[in-house]
């Protein structure tokens, strides 16, 4: 947990009073706390007891009404590595699955990159309400980690099961999901993305329709999992703040070639997502073509394939993933490239599929070993694929 950024979301249950304890667990343990209180939860405990452990100020409304200093929600989902929503009460359950952004809190779930985890408290009537039971399977299905409400003496006096689960045991679920998902921890990862342009002239080039939204996707899992990564990218309009990731832009093969050339003996693992063109022009022209009434013609000359000179300069200790996008004969083409290639894994996708591909938000993914092992995933999002990808990979090193 050291040096760990966690966000302690509290919202208007009685058991708020136990989000000291927890505050004081993470902190103890080297984490660093910035806690975000429903306008409520400050009825059952105060934003400076909380403020004095976490030693940070606590955040509840969007701007300070004193100076109209902004709260940032986006900055807060960046900055976390996790988010821990301890008491969440039915109505904030109810507001993070209908994405009802109606304070910090809420705002804040809806721009977190990081794993959230909510422990429920209410009733044992309003718990075990189909709405509730909805609710907890929708947040589920979402990817939210729900630490189960336990039974015994409530605040209505009733027994039953719906007391938030004790700050020791939601710590430990936190501390076990580090020490679980960190497993890519000092590990130095070179992945690439987008497309790469390849001039004809200074206003046209040679390209495709990668948007690189699959590369940044897997530099992002790997980076929140551990790793040192070096993001290589063509040219896409794709941002990324994730902490550990350093981004390189290029344009041209020549380039990309370049600079994964130039740090891949420094590192354990390169993933070569990016869809470089296979072609370039063989004499781009410094000036613009003009148009004429007579055809053209455009000598191309092949690029170099950056994924097999990689595989020839792998060692022993290197691992080397690459990708396939197939229109027909997927599975044979991607087997033919994995050996080609010197591959230890390839990711194949197919333009068959509907929804996967370029230019889309989701992808539809089979994970390729040299030995013929196939893993095929159903149509997922982009993010979703590259967790399963980076868990496949993960398999590479029996030593991890």
């Amino acid at each position: 947990m050291k040096n760990k950024h966690i966000i302690l979301g509290v919202s208007g249950g009685i058991a708020a009073y136990k989000a000291a304890s927890l505050v004081r667990l993470f902190v103890k343990a080297g984490a660093e706390v910035r806690v975000v209180m429903t306008p409520l939860a400050k009825q059952f405990i105060t934003p400076l007891t909380l403020a004095t452990l976490s030693k940070n100020p606590i955040l509840v409304d969007f701007f300070d009404p004193e100076n109209g200093a902004w709260n940032s929600h986006v900055d807060l989902g960046l900055w976390a590595d996790a988010m821990v929503i301890a008491p969440a009460t039915a109505n904030t359950m109810g507001k993070m699955v209908a994405g009802v952004a109606d304070n910090l809190l809420i705002t804040t779930y809806l721009s977190a990159r990081c794993k959230v985890f909510v422990a429920p408290t209410m009733d044992l009537d309003m718990y075990q309400h189909p709405s509730t039971q909805r609710n907890l399977a929708s947040l589920h299905e979402d990817g939210v980690a729900i630490i189960e409400a336990t039974s015994g003496e409530l605040a209505s006096g009733l027994h039953g099961k719906g007391r938030m689960a004790e700050p020791e045991y939601i710590f430990d679920s936190v501390a076990s999901y580090f020490a679980e998902s960190f497993a890519y921890a000092g590990k130095k990862v070179l992945v690439t993305a987008g497309p790469t342009y390849e001039p004809i002239d200074p206003v046209r080039f040679v390209g495709n329709y990668s948007s690189g939204k699959m590369g940044f996707a897997l530099a992002e899992v790997f980076a929140q999992q551990g790793a040192e990564v070096i993001l290589v990218s063509g040219p896409t309009h794709l941002e990324t703040q994730q902490r550990g990731v350093k981004l390189v832009r290029v344009n041209t093969a020549a380039e990309m070639l370049a600079e994964c050339e130039s740090v891949f003996c420094q590192m354990d693992l390169a993933v070569m997502a990016a869809a470089v063109a296979d072609y370039t022009p063989s004499a781009p022209e410094n000036l613009k073509i003009k148009r004429t009434s007579a055809s053209m013609e455009i000598q191309l000359r092949p690029t170099v394939d950056i994924a097999a000179r990689l595989g020839g300069l792998k060692t022993v200790n290197q691992r080397l993933v690459g990708f396939a996008l197939e229109t027909n004969d997927g599975l044979q083409n991607a087997l033919a490239k994995l050996k080609r290639k010197n591959l230890d894994l390839i990711v194949l996708n197919t333009l068959e599929d509907v929804g996967a591909g370029f230019g889309h938000d989701t992808n539809k993914v089979s994970v390729v070993w040299a030995d013929g092992q196939v893993l095929a995933y159903e149509l997922k999002s982009k993010q979703a694929v590259a967790v399963d990808i980076v868990a496949s990979v993960l398999g590479l090193w029996p030593h991890f």
